[in-house]
């Protein structure tokens, strides 16, 4: 299975745009969103997904109830943290990383999500793979980017949107 994740896309919809292009084109079979979407109308690119989507809300998403609202016929919005088995691993997501450290020593996760820093975090500990996609929004560091997960492998790689949308 493959798996999208994106965060902090902090309404900037032709980055949004330019990573749902990339997830339909890899023909992933979920997105997973880290929060911070902030506006509703981010679900005028969201509900071009070729696939389910799933997310958590971040710090800056005001309007939670107009956010799930607009993505009733998209996908699923929850509180972090959110917990789910996916083909037999363990994923946690949330958006801040004050758990992740106590995520990655318990060992009890395969998979931990998280955003809100702006800043890629890709690595293993033991049998939990941490990541953090960095911020698809690009306003904070000038970069916008995504990750690719593989679930059955557990592998997964940063995807640069600037690289791929050329």
């Amino acid at each position: 299975m493959k798996i999208g994740i994106i965060s902090d896309t902090h309404d900037n919809l032709p980055q949004i745009k330019k990573a749902v292009t990339f997830f339909n084109r890899e023909k992933v079979d979920l997105v997973l969103h880290a929060g911070d979407f902030v506006s509703p109308f981010t679900a005028l690119e969201f509900k071009n997904l070729n696939c389910p989507f799933t997310g958590v809300f971040g710090n800056n998403d005001g309007d939670k109830l107009y956010l799930r609202e607009k993505f009733k016929d998209i996908g699923k919005l929850f509180p972090a943290p959110y917990i789910v088995k996916i083909d037999n691993k363990d994923i946690i997501m949330l958006h801040k990383e004050k758990l992740t450290d106590s995520l990655e020593k318990s060992q009890k996760y395969d998979i931990v999500i998280y955003g809100h820093t702006h800043r890629v975090d890709l690595r293993k500990i033991g049998k939990t793979l941490i990541i953090n996609p960095g911020e698809c929004g690009g306003w904070l560091t000038g970069k916008s980017t995504i990750a690719l997960l593989d679930l059955e492998n557990l592998e997964a790689k940063i995807i640069d949107l600037a690289d791929k949308m050329q």
